[in-house]
């Protein structure tokens, strides 16, 4: 019974370490929210989702086709570097 206790807070010990080291922006990095407005300009009519993750913006949005991305932005420019419809 013991080990299987300390089996699971061991487990979520290292969760906890792992979420800690989350991707932060760069100080050089274009603000979040102008990165949303260049995303309206390159064509997504919401953003659902956005976050700094390998030295890049990521997330979802919806398109002007109705249509759910994902998308890759460029840190410091907000510009689309990869996007896939979102099945």
């Amino acid at each position: 019974m013991k080990s299987k206790l300390l089996a699971s807070l061991f487990a979520c010990s290292v969760l906890a370490s792992t979420a800690a080291l989350a991707d932060q922006p760069g100080a050089d990095w274009m603000p979040m929210n102008d990165v949303k407005t260049k995303l309206m300009e390159q064509g997504y009519t919401s953003v659902t989702k956005i976050e700094a993750d390998d030295g890049q913006w990521e997330g979802e949005g919806v398109k002007k086709d109705g249509m759910k991305y994902d998308f890759h932005a460029d840190a410091k420019t907000g510009k689309i570097t990869k996007e896939k419809m979102d099945m």
